[in-house]
């Protein structure tokens, strides 16, 4: 009996063990979204200091007419890195759609002093909405999708029928009612967005994220920014085509923008992809793995400045997207009630008009993008035939203290740039 006892005790221990070891497996994920966020503290181990050596700086101006404004856009663009504190800043200039300057300063790598170059790849978040955006203006062109037919049209079988008499206008409005990750109501597709391990191999498999949680209000009557909206708006493009949803992309986004370093952000580092980190009191540590399929089409792209000034260039290209599509597209968008959505958001963009100092108002379409240890921008000014993109690979306190750097280059390049527009 006692050896009895000793063994059932024994199996009892392991399986507690092994309880305690699949907890700490699935939960330590959650943690860890917690404490980058600044909400539960980080380990001891893994942090660097910025290298106390002057940062590397490379950029390369391809037209001479910008060879002046190149060099200056390559002394601000180091001022500003070191001014937020960043690892590294990249920078690119696209004219008539041509890209005249790209630019990197800082590392990409910390712990082993990489430096960051114009071929640098980062995550670019909320910036694939605007890479979404261009496909969905193709095929709103060539009416192979319809932006106010209900979804339902679409689908042969909707996984939420809350969903059936929404628009792709509202999704790419966010007027819907999806919404955004933390207002998910969906459980076990809110920790999936928390720990971000699982790998959703389509777009279609992405909605099982967010398909048991309830709308936030009657489709067309409010405005709540979601990126798991735009999700399902890729889902839609995609039965609408016929074709996978990154396929998609591929064929109306990167090969007619040769935007061959446009990439699935990848869980790990691959190729030219740069490190990402959470920072604290000027130390910087490394993310921990993420896979951001679960919200592609919305937030899970990475690139690089030159590729997304060559998308944002496909937009003044009346061959490529008609003047009329691009009206559409960068109208803010009216509520059921008629009046405009709160952020005067567009279909994919925002569209703004800003007094910058020495250059005048300026307008512009433009989407920013916040990730896991990374932030980018990508403009694009119409009356100068001008796109700018920018890219870092820290999350700033605020978003305004990276995305003002759009000034500096503003100022550099649209003077330039409003000499070839004469």
């Amino acid at each position: 009996m006692p050896g009895f006892v000793r063994s059932w005790g024994q199996v009892t221990a392991a399986i507690c063990a092994v309880l305690v070891v699949l907890a700490i497996w699935y939960l330590w994920p959650v943690y860890g979204f917690f404490s980058h966020r600044g909400a539960a503290p980080l380990g001891p181990f893994g942090w660097s200091d910025l290298p106390s050596a002057a940062a590397p700086v490379t950029h390369e101006t391809l037209n001479p007419q910008y060879d002046a404004a190149g060099e200056e856009a390559a002394r601000r663009l180091e001022a500003w890195r070191a001014q937020i504190g960043a690892p590294a800043l990249s920078a690119a200039v696209a004219v008539d759609g041509e890209v005249v300057w790209r630019g990197a300063a800082g590392w990409s790598d910390l712990a082993r002093g990489t430096p960051a170059t114009p071929d640098t790849v980062f995550r670019i978040g909320s910036t694939s909405k605007a890479v979404t955006a261009t496909a969905l203006a193709r095929q709103v062109q060539r009416g192979e999708l319809d932006l106010d037919a209900p979804l339902e049209s679409y689908f042969t079988d909707l996984p939420n029928q809350a969903w059936a008499a929404i628009t792709a206008r509202q999704l790419a409005s966010h007027m819907a009612g999806v919404p955004h990750y933390g207002g998910n109501s969906d459980t076990a597709g809110l920790i999936a967005t928390m720990t971000m391990r699982r790998h959703y191999p389509s777009v279609q498999d992405a909605l099982d994220v967010f398909d048991g949680s309830e709308l936030l209000f009657e489709p067309g009557t409010n405005f709540d920014y979601s990126s798991l909206g735009t999700v399902l708006l890729g889902a839609a493009m995609s039965e609408a085509g016929d074709v996978t949803y990154r396929d998609l992309i591929a064929r109306e986004v990167i090969e007619p923008a040769d935007a061959r370093a446009t990439i699935v952000a990848p869980r790990g580092r691959s190729g030219e992809l740069a490190n990402f980190y959470v920072h604290r009191d000027q130390r910087y540590r490394v993310w921990r793995p993420i896979d951001l399929s679960h919200r592609l089409p919305g937030g899970g792209w990475a690139s690089t400045p030159s590729d997304l000034v060559r998308i944002g260039s496909l937009w003044l290209d009346e061959d490529f997207i008609s003047p009329e599509t691009r009206e559409a597209f960068w109208t803010p968008q009216a509520l059921t009630n008629g009046e405009t959505n709160e952020q005067d958001y567009a279909l994919g963009w925002r569209w703004r008009e800003w007094d910058v100092e020495g250059v005048g108002v300026i307008r512009n379409a433009n989407h920013g993008g916040v990730s896991r240890g990374s932030q980018s921008w990508l403009l694009v000014f119409p009356d100068y035939g001008m796109s700018i993109a920018f890219n870092t690979n820290i999350n700033t306190d605020e978003f305004a203290e990276f995305g003002m750097f759009y000034r500096e280059m503003v100022q550099v390049f649209a003077p330039v740039a409003g000499q070839e527009e004469e």
